[in-house]
């Protein structure tokens, strides 16, 4: 049986070019999906599962101190809305910083790639295995667990590394990472390794290393050898196929969850529609209205 990480890493480096002109002043993870920051959807996933330690990887000082500012108490704030009687608003303050839980931060200096990202919250993280996620892919359950505690329950029985997999059409691998080797037993795979972002003709399973992810801390150790990729970065996923190739069990698990893409401008426009069709009516029953009656 294998205790559940306690520290997540949380890549929030990068200039978010992508989001522009609203990243030109505020972080991406700011960004709203149904009038959520972004990054409260990842915070409230390791608050699910018991994480007490966050590492934001940054890139620049200004990041830093937005999320320093957003997870910290604001006093003149929370007095106001006592003052008016506003009790559902003030609820809505305090769950933002979950109870016990820390927030450290690392610098990345240098876009170098995730992989380099995450090899720089090595100090924080010691000795620790830890979750990783991407803060602009937001996972979401209507029912159940969520998607960090579904890898955790693969992860209590197995060990090893274990990540969030989606299966996508043989042609559209190209743009992932790919399991190879791969074994299905119910939403569980077994993998031999990871390749980044194979040629179609090379395409060695339609399931996609995607994320999040529960890494041993071993993976700490073996980044510092990783080589550039064809991107010229230094890729998480090659670092977890030289794991495989040493040993490393990886799962890949085929989550209960929807997707949604916060990742550019259009893609947060699309998740928001789709948050929406599928979490409020009078919103449904708005937008047939529209479409109905607009005219293009």
């Amino acid at each position: 049986m294998f205790n559940t990480p306690e520290v997540c890493i949380l890549p929030v480096a990068g200039l978010s070019t992508r989001n522009l002109p609203a990243t030109k002043v505020i972080h991406k993870g700011f960004l709203t999906l149904h009038g959520v920051p972004i990054i409260q959807y990842a915070i409230n996933a390791c608050r699910e599962v018991g994480v007490k330690e966050i590492v934001f990887v940054y890139s620049d000082e200004i990041g830093k101190d937005l999320f320093e500012r957003y997870f910290s108490e604001s006093s003149i704030l929370e007095e106001h809305l006592k003052t008016h009687n506003k009790p559902d608003l003030l609820k809505i303050l305090h769950d933002i910083v979950p109870e016990n839980m820390k927030f450290s931060f690392a610098r990345q200096d240098e876009p170098k790639g995730n992989g380099h990202a995450i090899l720089m919250a090595k100090e924080i993280v010691g000795k620790r295995d830890f979750f990783v996620m991407w803060p602009d892919d937001v996972y979401l359950t209507l029912h159940g667990q969520g998607i960090l505690a579904q890898l955790a329950q693969v992860y209590h029985e197995t060990g090893g590394m274990v990540e969030n997999v989606i299966e996508f059409p043989r042609e559209e691998m190209v743009r992932y990472g790919a399991l190879v080797g791969a074994v299905q037993a119910g939403r569980v795979i077994k993998a031999q390794g990871l390749v980044e972002k194979p040629s179609l003709e090379n395409v060695p399973s339609n399931y996609a290393s995607m994320g999040p992810y529960i890494l041993p801390n071993v993976i700490m150790d073996i980044l510092p050898e990783v080589q550039k990729g064809t991107n010229g970065e230094i890729n998480l996923t090659d670092a977890m196929e030289l794991a495989a190739q040493r040993g490393v069990p990886l799962y890949g698990v085929l989550c209960d969850a929807v997707r949604f893409d916060c990742g550019t401008r259009l893609e947060l426009e699309k998740s928001n529609i789709k948050y929406s069709l599928m979490t409020d009516e009078s919103l449904r029953a708005y937008t047939r209205q529209l479409l109905d009656h607009i005219t293009l």
